[in-house]
């Protein structure tokens, strides 16, 4: 009878293996530690960067398309404008070929007149017609508002493009370019409210919130609304700061803005700053 040997591992080999593996892998593991957690931040912070970015470039360039002259800061938390849809050139005297035309002047108020170029967003009934917007007092008080109550298209292409019905209304005295803008009547005025800024206490975290408020009304006296339902354009907001420059004078035609946002989430923080000069020509 052959007696086989049986082979295998000892105790203390098993023992040996086990504790040779768990060193190697703490090895590892420290060496991959900083590379993971250098990858999560750069996540973090990309995120960040982009949401920041966003929200700042949709600020920017609703700004630069608002109504002439409406921008105004109830504090650096809080910015408001009146948006617009479209524009165009309003006739300013009757045709002198063909004698006729819905026009606008100085002198008597008018409820229709002819536009002269075609629009690129039409507007709709209920929708508002500003003209020569000097300053935030005339558009918020309505001053050189009205409210179109029916928009046609002309037949006769001497006429221009459209016909618009509206509220009483005439050319404010001292402007003289013949253009207006549309404002959505639905949402005449639009807020940008920073609430909230600041950390949690250990500061790993923003605590804050930018959202983009409209309102379905114009108000002489600004107020900052509340932002219960409002579209949320940035949040982990550890400071914000609107700056708005306009320059001095009668009419303010050009200015300055400045959008200054800081987010902050697990520990890592990024700061935007973002500038636009704005066009305050009516």
């Amino acid at each position: 009878m052959v007696t086989r040997r049986q082979s295998g591992f000892s105790l203390v080999e098993l023992v040996i293996v086990i504790v040779l593996i768990g060193a190697i892998g703490g090895i590892f593991a420290m060496q991959l530690k900083p590379v993971i957690e250098g990858y999560v931040a750069v996540g973090k912070r990309a995120a960040l960067t982009d949401q920041a970015d966003t929200a700042l470039r949709r600020i920017v360039t609703e700004v630069r398309a608002a109504v002439p002259n409406s921008l105004r800061l109830a504090n650096a938390q809080c910015m408001e404008l009146v948006p617009t849809i479209d524009g165009g050139r309003f006739r300013t005297g009757p045709d002198v070929t063909n004698g006729g035309g819905a026009f606008l002047d100085h002198d008597a108020a008018a409820t229709e007149f002819d536009v002269v170029t075609r629009f690129t967003t039409q507007p709709a009934p209920g929708d508002l017609v500003v003209i020569g917007n000097q300053n935030p007092g005339d558009v918020y008080s309505r001053a050189n508002v009205s409210t179109i109550s029916q928009v046609a298209n002309n037949t006769d292409a001497w006429r221009g493009p459209h016909r618009l019905t509206v509220t009483p209304t005439r050319i404010p005295f001292g402007y003289e370019d013949g253009r207006f803008v549309v404002a959505p009547g639905a949402e005449p005025s639009v807020s940008y409210v920073c609430e909230g800024a600041g950390t949690t206490p250990d500061g790993s975290t923003g605590t804050g919130r930018v959202h983009r408020v409209t309102r379905t009304t114009l108000d002489l006296l600004q107020t900052c609304p509340a932002t219960a339902g409002a579209p949320l354009l940035a949040s982990r907001v550890a400071s914000c700061q609107f700056i708005y420059s306009p320059n001095q004078g009668a009419t303010q035609q050009s200015g300055f803005v400045q959008l200054q946002l800081r987010l902050t989430d697990g520990g890592e923080t990024v700061s935007l700053t973002l500038g636009a000069h704005v066009s305050n020509v009516p």
